[in-house]
């Protein structure tokens, strides 16, 4: 039992540092922005630096190629067979990023950050609670509401302080 106390604080630090990673990504992007002129051609390169570092991951780590003659068949199966929203993620991606690039500049890092944080965990709540996208169903309650309501208490205090 104390091993996955441990993996579940590891998955929780691993979770921290992810969302530490976020507003220094947007940060970053939206220098480069400003060098480039152009939200979309910086949300290209991070995207296209992002998709350099996931093939190297993927031939490193998983010790393939990500397309082989053999897997033809199963590839054509999952692209036929698979729910259309499996295909949206890059879409949702170029959303979350570009919207972040845009908005630092106007209402500042903190300010960007716990907007998208807030959206995250509204949309998150909604998600848990009817079960989609395949997760388990955690029905909504007052106290989880009563963490929104907190949340978007913070954005004002924030946004007037």
């Amino acid at each position: 039992m104390k091993n996955n106390t441990m993996n579940v604080f590891l998955y929780m630090m691993l979770g921290l540092f992810a969302g530490m990673a976020s507003p220094i990504q947007t940060s970053i992007n939206s220098e480069l922005r400003n060098a480039l002129q152009s939200p979309f051609i910086a949300s290209l390169i991070s995207f296209l630096v992002g998709m350099v570092i996931l093939l190297f991951l993927t031939s490193i780590i998983e010790h393939r190629r990500l397309f082989h003659l053999n897997n033809l068949h199963t590839a054509k199966t999952f692209i036929t067979g698979s729910p259309w929203w499996l295909w949206t993620g890059g879409i949702l991606g170029v959303i979350f990023i570009t919207s972040n690039i845009l908005l630092l500049p106007i209402v500042g890092a903190s300010l960007t950050v716990v907007l998208a944080l807030s959206g995250q965990m509204i949309i998150a709540l909604i998600i848990d609670h009817f079960g989609w996208f395949g997760t388990p169903k955690h029905r909504l309650n007052v106290q989880r509401m009563l963490g929104i309501v907190l949340m978007i208490t913070g954005i004002i205090i924030i946004q007037h302080f």
